[in-house]
């Protein structure tokens, strides 16, 4: 399996659908705002439209993010880019974007988490088509996925092995982690906030895998993590992350 980028700094700051606490989630605005505000990576949602195409977005629908309504599966990608998730009508900047789209907007300059979001049609193509955007993008190296979904996560590594993976566990069900984490492979465990106890951190640690928690936005959870050694953490707020953790390391206090 691939090594969870061995050569980079731990912790990682792990911009959380973009800088979405100061733009709109999951357009290229949050994600170029990330880049501003010096985060490592940038975390995203990804889904298929009704006509195949990998668009970005988290809910099921639009309703809640965007102009829009209806589910993002029953629409064709020529409506969904008319929709806006905050901005002008016509600003590309605050649309939904495709993922190849982001990739090539921010991947020279940040890690891409891409969590596969197919929840609602668990067997549709989306595993595949997303290790083709990334092979032929080149950006294997660049690049990590996620999915609370194992069967996705298992699909996905079927497609491009090279790529690695991480295993979001939910704080409802994180039976699924423990029943499948021998049968899908993966480089990082991604706990929810509540799940990552200085013991679970440090037994996951013990076991090889890299460990990255969401999403983590008050300063003293920032504070307790890093202390504890997690490898980096989902946050809306990249910035403040980033200035927590410079002041951490220069009082010495965190590992590495």
């Amino acid at each position: 399996m691939p090594a969870f980028f061995p050569h980079l700094p731990r912790p990682l700051v792990i911009a959380h659908r973009g800088a979405s606490a100061d733009a709109p989630e999951n357009t290229l605005r949050a994600f170029r705002l990330a880049v501003a505000q010096q985060a490592d990576a940038v975390e995203l949602d990804a889904k298929l439209s009704r006509d195949g195409r990998i668009v970005v977005i988290h809910d099921d629908t639009v309703d809640r993010t965007t102009n829009g309504h209806g589910a993002v599966r029953r629409l064709d990608w020529a409506a969904l880019q008319r929709l806006s998730a905050g901005g002008a009508a016509d600003d590309p900047e605050t649309a939904i974007p495709l993922l190849a789209d982001v990739l090539r907007a921010v991947v020279d300059d940040l890690l891409v988490n891409i969590e596969l979001t197919n929840y609602a049609a668990p067997l549709d193509a989306l595993p595949c088509r997303a290790a083709e955007t990334i092979a032929a993008l080149g950006v294997q190296k660049r690049v990590w996925i996620s999915s609370f979904n194992p069967l996705t996560l298992f699909r996905f590594a079927r497609c491009l092995p090279e790529v690695p993976i991480g295993f979001l566990v939910d704080q409802a069900r994180p039976w699924l982690y423990t029943l499948f984490r021998w049968v899908v492979p993966h480089q990082a465990v991604e706990p929810h906030l509540k799940l990552a106890t200085a013991r679970a951190v440090q037994h996951w640690r013990g076991e090889g895998k890299a460990v990255l928690v969401y999403t983590v936005n008050q300063p003293e959870a920032m504070r307790r993590l890093f202390a504890w050694g997690v490898d980096g953490i989902f946050t809306d707020r990249p910035a403040l992350a980033r200035q927590i953790r410079d002041e951490q390391k220069h009082e010495n206090r965190l590992p590495g």
